[in-house]
């Protein structure tokens, strides 16, 4: 299943998530240790240049697992991610006009 993954940050947490996204990109590059696969993603970011969060599409077994996965980034361990949303995409999406995956 395919799941859209959107993450919010709070405010003024610009430090801690330049300390972690090394991290971070390891989780995402493994898959948050086998827990899914990301297919593509990004930061998002407010008009004036301040960070709001990021999305991923993500494959994964379960909600479940997409949600560990989500929650298990660094981000969200460390406290800079605010809350989580998980949506289930349609069973028609074609996830092959994504490539390569950013899991590798």
């Amino acid at each position: 299943m395919f799941f859209l993954m959107e993450c919010q940050h709070f405010p003024a947490k610009d430090s801690e998530r330049d300390r972690l996204r090394a991290q971070h990109r390891d989780w995402v590059a493994s898959g948050g240790e086998g827990l899914c696969s990301v297919l593509i993603g990004s930061a998002l970011w407010a008009d004036d240049g301040s960070a709001l969060g990021h999305w991923g599409i993500l494959e994964a077994e379960t909600p479940q697992a997409a949600r560990s996965f989500a929650e298990g980034d660094p981000f969200a361990r460390e406290g800079v991610v605010s809350a989580i949303d998980i949506t289930r995409l349609a069973d028609g999406f074609k996830a092959d006009r994504i490539s390569p995956r950013m899991t590798t």
